[in-house]
Formats: structure tokens, C-alpha cells, sequence
């Protein structure tokens, strides 16, 4: 059941202030929604931030305009048949202006920032109570200390105890919350401080409908390195050009990792996140080389039950993520995307792209 993601729009903000349009996106239509779900998408991730929408404690009352904004794009979703997911996004950046989403924080601040939390997610919860299961809540973003070392112990249990205020707060929150999927996620959403002995803990929950939430852009170099002379190839049978030992033998080791970490023991796993930049600049058959990548990637997934949301920041051209054109409700790379559909139903592993 593959996915798309709605990328730096309802997440977008300017000093702190989200805006749709802020970071060059158009404003989202109910014709984009339809054209992605008749490329063969099932669901659509929305993120979205919060940040200077959120007014004093201890209240913490979010602008209700933008919570009517963000719930049109969900209807949007829904009432065209699709699953969405909507998250806490950008709050818990460092890198961004307003983020308080912070685990790095004192244990005196942790106070306030689970109080804030908590605040949030009710009110989120209330807003849509009365959905069905097509809406998924994802409890926040690659939370991290905004260092990329070996997770700090105390600050994965701020994280840990983010995740169960999460689940808590919204099985509380009355209507259909009680059995909503919940997706929750561990380190910097890294599949192996999430699936290693690094101190994820997943938060107690009876109704069997909790979902771990990871991203892969791995090797990084070539998913998202702007950086010359650059990694515009994969596989493993590609010598130039590409990083060694981080094809289809890595994806699959990881994917594995997943399986037995917690599929295998009844958890669902979403990979909320994954993609190749555009690099047509450095190497005219880029597309093919990201297209086979997005195919293995569904490929693998598909065979251990794994679900995939692609990442689309909307922007086309050098370096970016984009698949549609969201101005003209178009698709621009029809190679990749059909890489993601035949993926994700594919009983054998895809022909790689050779040299």
C-alpha cells in the first residue's frame, strides 16, 4: 500500500510561523489529492507544524483557522478514499525558530515541554475523534538532539516518554481515538536507534493498533547529498559512482532488522519517509538509477509487510524530491512512480539498472 508525502507545506513556517506557501509550494487543491490517488497512491502523510499557532500555557490553545486548515487537507484525503497521517512535524527541530519539541532540554524544561505536549495532541485528538481508521496520527518528526552521535540515553527517554503522552493522550481523547492507529517513532526515526539496543521503548497500548514509524535515505550520499563530485548511482552491481555495500543486500539487511525488531512481534512498521534527489545534472540516466532504487525499496518492503510513504517536497529540478507538479496537478517523473506501484506489488526482486 504504497504512500506519498504532502512534503513542506502544511510543515513549511517563516520564523517560526507556519504557512502552506511559505517554502514555494502553491496552495493545496483537491485536484492534486486526485491525481496522486490515480497514480496508485493509497495514503498521503501530511506534516504539520504547529509552532507560533500554539498560544500560551497553560492552555496552549492552537489557532483554530489553522486547525480548520489543516483538517480541509485531511477531508481532502478521505473523502477521495485515501488514508492520511498528520503528525507534529517541524516542533522539534533545533533548526528551526520556535521549535520547543526539544529532548535535549533540562529535566526542568522536559516539564513544561510534556505539559505543551500534551495540551497539543488533546486538542488534535478532539478535533477529529469522530474519524475512522483512514486517519492516522504519527506522534511527531525525527526527534533527535539535533547531533547525529550515538543517541544520548536521557534524552531517548524524554523521547520515550513523548511517545507514551502520545498514545495516552489520545486513547483518552473520546469518540474513535480508543482505536485509532497510532504511529510512533524512535531516534531521528533511524532504523537502527530505533531496532537496536539504544533505548527505544515502545509505549503500552491494549488495542493491538500501534505502528512504528521510520525513514530510509540510506546510503544518504546518494538519496540526498548535494555535495560535489557526489553519489548519483546505486545497486550493487554498479562500480562507479556509488557507494559500495549499500544496495539491495543493505536494504534488505535493514528491512530485516525491522521484521524481527517488531513485525515479527505484531507491530506494524511505516517508513514514513524515503527517496532520491534529482541529479539529471551530474548523470543524464539519474532517473533510472532513483526510479530502481524507489523499486527495490517498495519491492523489499512489500515482502516483509512493510509500508512506505515516499518523500515529495514539491520542488522539481536540480536536487529535488518532487514527482508532481502541484501548480499544474501533473506528473513529472512517471519512471519513479511507476517504479513505486510495480514495487510494491512485485513477487520478485526487480531487474537492477545496469552501467
Amino acid at each position: 500500500m504504497p504512500g506519498w508525502n504532502l512534503g513542506n507545506q502544511l510543515e513549511a513556517n517563516s520564523g517560526g510561523t507556519p504557512s502552506e506557501t511559505t517554502w514555494g509550494n502553491p496552495t493545496i487543491t483537491e485536484k492534486l489529492i486526485k491525481q496522486v490517488k490515480a497514480q496508485g497512491f493509497k495514503s498521503i502523510r501530511i506534516p504539520v507544524s504547529y509552532l507560533s499557532k500554539i498560544g500560551a500555557g497553560p492552555n496552549y490553545t492552537i489557532d483554530s483557522k489553522w486547525l480548520d486548515r489543516v483538517q480541509e487537507v485531511v477531508d481532502m484525503c478521505i473523502d477521495n478514499g485515501l488514508y492520511a497521517i498528520i503528525n507534529i512535524h517541524g516542533d522539534g527541530y533545533y533548526s528551526i525558530k520556535g521549535g520547543w519539541l526539544l529532548c535535549g532540554e533540562s529535566a526542568s524544561e522536559q516539564k513544561t515541554i510534556k505539559a505543551k505536549y500534551k495540551k497539543v495532541w488533546e486538542q488534535i485528538a478532539k478535533r477529529f475523534k469522530n474519524y475512522d481508521e483512514h486517519l492516522v496520527f504519527e506522534s511527531m518528526n525525527e526527534e533527535f538532539d539535533g547531533t547525529y552521535n550515538t543517541p544520548n540515553r536521557e534524552y531517548y527517554d524524554n523521547i520515550n516518554a513523548y511517545n507514551r503522552i502520545f498514545v495516552d493522550t489520545v486513547r483518552k481523547a473520546g469518540g474513535k481515538n480508543n482505536s485509532r492507529y497510532l504511529l510512533v517513532p524512535g531516534w531521528n526515526t533511524d532504523i537502527n536507534y530505533t531496532a537496536g539496543d539504544y533505548g527505544f521503548k515502545i509505549p503500552n497500548d491494549s488495542t493491538g493498533r500501534l505502528m512504528i514509524s521510520v525513514h530510509y535515505y540510506d546510503p544518504w550520499k546518494f538519496c540526498g547529498g548535494e555535495e560535489a563530485p557526489g553519489i548519483f548511482r546505486w545497486g550493487d552491481s554498479i562500480k562507479g559512482q556509488a557507494i559500495r555495500n549499500s544496495g539491495e543486500k543493505h536494504t534488505d539487511a535493514k528491512f530485516d532488522q525491522l521484521y524481527d525488531a517488531f513485525i515479527s512481534k505484531g507491530y506494524g512498521v511505516i517508513i514514513g519517509e524515503y527517496g532520491a534527489i534529482d541529479k539529471t545534472y551530474k548523470d543524464s540516466r539519474s532517473t533510472a538509477y532513483r526510479a530502481y532504487f524507489a523499486e527495490y525499496v517498495n519491492y523489499a518492503a512489500h515482502k516483509r509487510n512493510i509500508v512506505t510513504v515516499y518523500w515529495d517536497n514539491g520542488y522539481n529540478g536540480d536536487n529535488g524530491f518532487g514527482i508532481f507538479d502541484r501548480k499544474k496537478c501533473t506528473v513529472t517523473q512517471p519512471e519513479i512512480i511507476k517504479g513505486i506501484i510495480n514495487g510494491a506489488k512485485a513477487t520478485k526482486a526487480p531487474k537492477a539498472v545496469t552501467e
